[in-house]
């Protein structure tokens, strides 16, 4: 037998090191942060603060196990280079203390931290200034600089259910200034440990919790399909997918549904192992460019985008798309064709009763930047699509979306 019928012969897959998941596990935060030091660096979201009990429930957590807390940084949008520069310069002094970069909130919050705690132990004496070391380690800005020593040990509890980012190896960045949102990227940035309590989205607010959903659901269909998919992304996507289109309705209907909460907290854990171990596609390419152009949320833009992509990557993708509806609905038909169509039909009703915007001038776009958006939707998210898309082929797509 050939190896490929055996599989592949090579792969790498990474992860956080440690994974606790269920509800009321939130109240492990003290020991699970005292097996990676003795001081939590901690950056939230107001949302996310409150959604764990308020500071004080959080520093009682924590001293609980001889953990000390610093508060020292605050997500209130998606982290700008301005944002990461003034923290990494505002980080306490590493002293004697071990300390330990410590994430409660939605992907904002996830996404500042893990910058925050690569650039603290990859910037050196040199590095005089802050947002320049930031640039130079982006994805397509500055000069391209790894991240070659580990970060400090990171923990991450989301409190939203969509991004993944308590997973991925990533982290985006963005500049209104210079007018990019890119990613920092290494295998070094993945979590130590994640720790995923579903009753903490509870509280987000519906069209959080809408926008977050579309964006797990998203990361799960393109990292499925993508042209670097893997087997073991895969799987995953197999067992998170199902489960999500089912209970993003339930959330949106009741969001005390702890069952549908926990799907879905699921879900967004598994996109963001899903992605970071193979890739995304034209909705995350998009979706990108139109947070820079029209400060459109990022889930949001995932949400207008996940159908026109499905139907863009249609002609490639029927196998994909017809396993994945033969997950969803064990009745669906064995003709993959049939099957195919059927799925491109699921995510557009799904989409239509999550709600929000359906075409691109719903956000604010003008006609006469869709030029611009088809030439800065690229990057690495656009890479992994399955039909190529340059410039000149995805402009036309974006005015019929317009």
């Amino acid at each position: 037998m050939s190896s490929t019928a055996l599989g592949p012969s090579t792969f790498d897959f990474v992860a956080p090191g440690a994974i606790v998941f269920g509800l009321g596990r939130i109240a492990e935060l003290g020991g699970v942060t005292a097996r990676f030091g003795d001081t939590a660096w901690i950056v939230t979201s107001g949302s996310g603060l409150a959604a764990c009990g308020g500071r004080a429930a959080v520093e009682t957590l924590l001293a609980a196990s001889g953990v000390s807390a610093s508060w020292v940084g605050v997500a209130s949008r998606e982290p700008t280079v301005a944002d990461v520069a003034a923290l990494i310069s505002a980080l306490p002094a590493r002293g004697v203390s071990r300390p330990v970069m410590l994430a409660i909130g939605g992907g904002s919050a996830i996404d500042l931290a893990k910058v925050a705690a690569a650039l603290c132990t990859n910037v050196g004496p040199d590095d005089r200034d802050a947002e320049q070391a930031v640039l130079d380690r982006l994805e397509g800005v500055g000069r391209g600089l790894p991240i070659r020593l580990a970060p400090l040990p990171l923990v991450a509890v989301p409190t939203t259910a969509g991004t993944g980012a308590e997973a991925t190896r990533n982290a985006v960045v963005s500049c209104p200034t210079r007018r990019f949102k890119k990613s920092m990227r290494s295998p070094l940035m993945v979590p130590r440990a994640a720790i995923v309590d579903p009753a903490l989205t509870v509280s987000c607010p519906q069209h959080v919790s809408a926008a977050a959903g579309l964006d797990a659901i998203t990361q799960l269909i393109e990292a499925f399909v993508c042209r670097f998919a893997a087997p073991l992304p895969s799987a995953l996507v197999l067992d998170a997918l199902p489960r999500a289109v089912a209970a993003l309705p339930r959330v949106l209907a009741d969001g005390g549904d702890l069952e549908a909460r926990a799907a879905m907290s699921h879900a967004a854990l598994l996109s963001g192992m899903a992605l970071t171990n193979s890739g995304l596609g034209m909705a995350h390419g998009v979706a990108a460019a139109l947070g820079v152009e029209c400060g459109t949320p990022h889930g949001v833009a995932c949400g207008l985008m996940l159908p026109i992509a499905v139907r863009v990557n249609r002609p490639v993708c029927r196998d994909g798309f017809a396993t994945l509806e033969r997950a969803i609905d064990a009745g669906a038909s064995a003709d993959p064709d049939v099957a195919a169509d059927a799925f491109v039909r699921r995510i557009d009703r799904l989409t239509e009763i999550v709600g929000g915007p359906r075409r691109l001038a719903e956000v604010g776009l003008t006609r006469d930047r869709i030029t611009w958006l088809a030439a800065n939707s690229g990057g690495a998210s656009m890479r992994g699509n399955p039909v190529e898309l340059p410039p000149e082929v995805l402009e036309p797509l974006l005015h019929e979306a317009y």
